[in-house]
């Protein structure tokens, strides 16, 4: 059996893209590397699983000179991540890296991503899991365009990978997100964030002749007045660094349990 680690890439843009085959190249050395992502585009899905049948193409992926094992699925990503690890991998896997996605994952609306869909799927397996997004102009966020340079983005996932690969997790983190903005070097700071409840993409309402409403896609929206200082938004949005939130697929909000009970334990209720 080999003893060197079992290292899962998927990601949301496909199994062609660029982003993913560099997280994938930058962690060649590192392990025993397994390609499982979707065949096809599938930004937005978060971690849905579509009905159907779950078509899979095993085979090989050429990465520089080296060839490492491929499957590429009908699936969503969550979809792809669940039948990779428990059909087509032979062991469970000692880190899974989703991404490098066309595209920050910022702020409230995180969840929508498919990226972070996946990365949900693996750490629900126990699995360390790293979520990896570059900020990229909108128009590239549903292409596997070769404009975007991802070189600073797989410097970044190579050093989070290796320390969690040689330490392990953050205590009560399951999932790393680590977001890198369109302008950074292998030397921009780093900072550990949180989770902004802003949006930051928004979906603009337009209402036409008759009155209707009709969303007209999205757009990123902040409210500086009223931003968090420690979030991840503020982080590479504003301040242009790297931001690294640890994440946990237990989504309780501890701090409401006593107040809930509380209130439940009140007379007349």
């Amino acid at each position: 059996m080999s003893t060197r680690p079992l290292i899962l890439i998927t990601n949301d843009d496909g199994i062609a893209s660029l982003g993913l085959l560099a997280a994938a190249r930058s962690v060649l050395d590192l392990g025993e590397i397994w390609v499982v992502a979707p065949r096809a585009q599938q930004s937005g899905v978060g971690r849905s699983f579509p009905a159907g049948a779950t078509r899979a193409q095993v085979g090989l992926l050429k990465i520089d000179s080296e060839q490492v094992h491929s499957v590429a699925m009908d699936a969503s990503p969550a979809k792809a991540v669940r039948h990779g690890v428990l059909r087509f991998l032979p062991r469970p896997p000692d880190l899974a890296i989703a991404g490098i996605n066309y595209g920050e994952n910022l702020g409230g609306c995180i969840t929508v991503s498919g990226t972070i869909g996946a990365a949900i799927e693996a750490a629900s397996f126990g699995i360390p899991s790293l979520a990896v997004s570059l900020e990229t102009d909108p128009k590239y966020h549903f292409s596997i365009s070769d404009e975007v340079d991802f070189g600073a983005a797989a410097s970044c996932v190579r050093r989070l990978a290796m320390l969690v690969l040689s330490r392990g997790m953050p205590d009560c983190a399951d999932i790393l997100k680590l977001d890198i903005p369109r302008d950074a070097t292998p030397d921009t700071p780093w900072r550990v964030t949180r989770v902004s409840r802003q949006q930051y993409f928004v979906s603009p309402v337009s209402v036409d002749e008759s009155g209707r409403r009709r969303i007209q896609g999205y757009v990123k929206k902040i409210d500086l007045a009223a931003l968090e200082p420690d979030s991840d938004v503020r982080a590479v949005a504003v301040d242009r660094v790297v931001s690294v939130t640890p994440l946990s697929v237990d989504l309780t909000a501890y701090a409401g349990l006593e107040p809930l009970q509380q209130m439940l334990s009140e007379p007349g209720r």
